[in-house]
């Protein structure tokens, strides 16, 4: 498994209201699908993030919405980028990812990631705990896991969590991949070279090369054929015909951040923009191919956050990219 061209949709503040927001999330992701890309992917979160918008914005649950565009698409594969493990039981995570897998005839992957978004916990009464104390519940979540993914009954009595002979049934297949996400050079890329078939590198662009290297190091540990783990990259994709209104889109988002091009000076632009890819299809192409898939990164994901909604903007960012990665 390797997610070569994903698209992601974490926004959902579209014009139209609420009738509308689910009927623009379908076409957005039928049209990634004709387009070429070969994943769609849901944030797992309850809020909007700080930096997309305000938490009070539209957010739609993942898995729902995940069930939901199996019965809309054919092929494309679907996931989230990353579902938060402090939020489900994971033998219920299990069941969940499994159940997607049958509805859509084989085209589910799991996203899984510690869980980070403090508000969200605070509110809705999920635990957050400690750093420390997420990187254990997700290592044992993982034990639970991914025996239930292979057809196996798992046995832990853990610090977090529990399973005893766990059943998981039906499964339409049993290897179903496992993707981890997130930029923990020792704890994230340590557990991904233990469980997981793919990993996306959460870190800002020009660290790229470090992350490889780190992941090189835990494969090596565990005797694991660094190239059995694919990689890829989340990038925010400010994209238009006309490269100067991207640049200019970009400019207005960064200052409804705070945060003004003027007056930054560019060290700390440059780091602020890390992670956004702003121009035309080409310019983005080019930077993409540049600062992501000649350091080594297998994949690209990319959002589209202020015009994926619009009809013929994902095809025109499935036109410029594919010819990169397939």
């Amino acid at each position: 498994m390797s997610i070569r061209l994903g698209y992601q949709i974490p926004n959902f503040s579209y014009p139209g209201g609420v009738s509308e927001l689910f009927p623009t999330v379908i076409a957005q992701a039928q049209e990634a699908e004709s387009a070429g890309f070969d994943t769609v992917l849901m944030m797992d979160h309850f809020y909007q993030l700080p930096g997309i918008g305000d938490p009070d914005e539209p957010m739609l649950e993942a898995y729902t919405t995940l069930g939901a565009l199996a019965t809309a698409t054919s092929d494309i594969k679907l996931s989230t980028l990353v579902t938060g493990n402090t939020y489900r039981n994971p033998a219920l995570l299990a069941k969940t990812i499994t159940t997607l897998d049958v509805i859509s005839g084989g085209r589910a992957i799991l996203g899984l990631g510690a869980g980070w978004f403090e508000l969200e916990h605070q509110e809705m009464g999920y635990e957050f705990g400690t750093f420390t104390e997420r990187f254990e519940r997700l290592e044992e979540a993982l034990q639970i896991i991914e025996p239930m993914l292979r057809g196996d009954k798992p046995e832990l009595d853990g610090k977090w969590y529990q399973a005893h002979g766990t059943r998981n049934h039906p499964q339409l297949r049993t290897d179903i991949p496992i993707m981890l996400g997130g930029g923990g050079e020792k704890k994230t890329f340590g557990m991904a070279a233990r469980y997981a078939q793919h990993l996306n590198i959460i870190a800002p662009a020009t660290e790229l090369p470090r992350k490889l290297e780190a992941l090189a190091q835990r494969c090596d540990e565990v005797e694991r054929d660094r190239s059995t783990l694919k990689t890829s990259f989340l990038a925010t994709v400010l994209l238009d015909p006309d490269g100067d209104k991207a640049r200019a889109n970009l400019v207005e988002m960064m200052k409804a951040r705070g945060l003004d091009s003027e007056e930054v000076g560019a060290e700390k632009w440059a780091e602020a923009t890390d992670r956004f890819f702003v121009g035309s299809p080409d310019e983005v192409a080019v930077q993409i191919k540049n600062r992501v898939l000649d350091v080594g990164i297998d994949g690209i994901t990319i959002n589209m956050i202020s015009n994926g909604h619009v009809p013929g903007m994902i095809t025109l960012a499935a036109n410029a990219l594919s010819p990169l990665v397939n």
